[in-house]
């Protein structure tokens, strides 16, 4: 008797960070006073004036039918302006796919690029996604371990022991998740150089490319290594930058040939996304960024504040991070310890016995491909950040 569930479906691992949230959510709805550190979900509104937009769009005929595959022409040059102003690429709307979020542009950008037995590198930690989009696509992830004594930062020379002559494409994320890592924008010229000798193709998940703090700085690989020539791909969306998680826009640009094929892919998929939502992402594109900057500011001062807190946490070590809001704390100290008079031998036990005595909810680092981590979102209210960490500190310190 056949399977019921394809060999290609059986084999795909769920997405932890969506798992942990919906456990976290469900207990909470039912009563339980859960803080939630899971999912990476700015926790300000929407600004007005997207919100305005499309609401106006929702009683336009227009929007009621079909639209082109590739996106409305007004968002997809409005994302050409905005690359050009927020990183300095040059591109076309040719060049520009409009897709269901930042996750979908990835998983098209694989499907379009990948042929089976491709190795692509995945610098470690890693979003949880990469690697699944990888495998769906029929590629090989090659995770590319980066040192916890260097900032995560992945390097050169990383890179190069996990090359081999099946390796494709490189994924890029600066700021990272889940690490918050910014790689020094000398360090990402040298790693598209590397690249271009080795005609790797480079994927550049920019998503979180406003939300850098301190003395960091974020550049986009294709203006710092213009070596690369027309070997990469930029996915970008609204998500994280405009408080836009449930809208859905995010987009994928590269060279005419591939922007072509994926382009067929989605026609064949999705059709068009949502024209509400790709309306709204007009005015936030075409916006001032006021907003971003407020909430930046929040994020750069709830950075501080957890990891101050987590270092003050017997067992717990954290490095401030640079960008995104996530701390990813090492907490390797913690476990074999009784708390709560439960002993967890790994992070992923132990973040689920958190979740059930302190009622916190974090992903453990079995998620990213390095056990012994934990990553706390820091896009929460101050007043939950503060009540959750003195929770863990109460349960750890005694």
């Amino acid at each position: 008797m056949s399977a019921r569930v394809s060999d290609l479906l059986g084999g795909l691992a769920p997405s932890a960070t969506l798992a942990v949230d919906a456990k976290a959510k469900a207990l909470k709805a039912s009563g339980e006073p859960i803080i939630v550190y899971g999912a990476g979900e700015p926790d300000f509104p929407t600004p007005a004036h997207i919100v305005e937009a499309a609401a106006k769009a929702c009683y336009d005929p227009v929007n009621y039918k079909y639209t082109p595959t590739a996106g409305l022409p007004e968002l997809r040059e409005a994302i050409v302006a905005k690359t050009r102003r927020d990183s300095g690429l040059e591109i076309a709307a040719s060049q520009v796919l409009v897709t269901n979020g930042g996750k979908h542009a990835v998983a098209t950008a694989f499907m379009t690029m990948l042929n089976p037995g491709d190795e692509v590198l995945i610098p470690s930690p890693f979003w949880t996604t990469y690697p699944e989009a990888v495998y769906l696509a029929g590629g090989i992830p090659v995770p590319v371990p980066t040192s916890e004594a260097n900032g995560f930062r992945v390097t050169v020379e990383d890179l190069e022991r996990h090359r081999t002559d099946k390796t494709k494409l490189l994924v890029f994320v600066s700021p990272s998740n889940p690490t918050g890592a910014v790689v020094t924008p000398q360090d990402v010229a040298a790693i598209g150089r590397w690249a271009a000798e080795h005609d790797v193709w480079v994927l550049c998940d920019e998503i979180y490319e406003h939300l850098v703090y301190g003395d960091a700085t974020n550049v986009s690989m294709p203006v710092v290594a213009p070596e690369l020539g027309d070997r990469w791909v930029v996915v970008n969306g609204v998500a994280k930058t405009y408080a836009m998680t449930g809208w859905r826009i995010g987009w994928m640009v590269g060279p005419t040939d591939v922007m072509g094929a994926a382009v067929n892919y989605q026609s064949q998929t999705t059709s068009n996304i949502s024209n509400i939502s790709q309306r709204a992402a007009v005015a936030a594109l075409t916006g001032d960024l006021t907003a971003v900057g407020e909430m930046r500011a929040a994020f750069d001062r709830r950075r501080h504040t957890m990891t101050t807190m987590l270092n003050a946490i017997d067992g717990v070590s954290c490095a401030v991070p640079e960008g995104a809001f996530y701390c990813y704390p090492n907490v390797t100290g913690l476990l074999g310890r009784p708390l709560a008079g439960r002993v967890a031998t790994s992070s992923a036990e132990l973040a689920e016995n958190l979740l059930e005595t302190a009622k916190i909810a974090v992903v453990p680092g079995e998620a990213f491909g390095t056990p012994g981590y934990f990553r706390l979102s820091y896009a929460l209210g101050d007043d939950d950040l503060v009540e959750g960490l003195t929770r863990l500190g109460d349960l750890v310190n005694g």
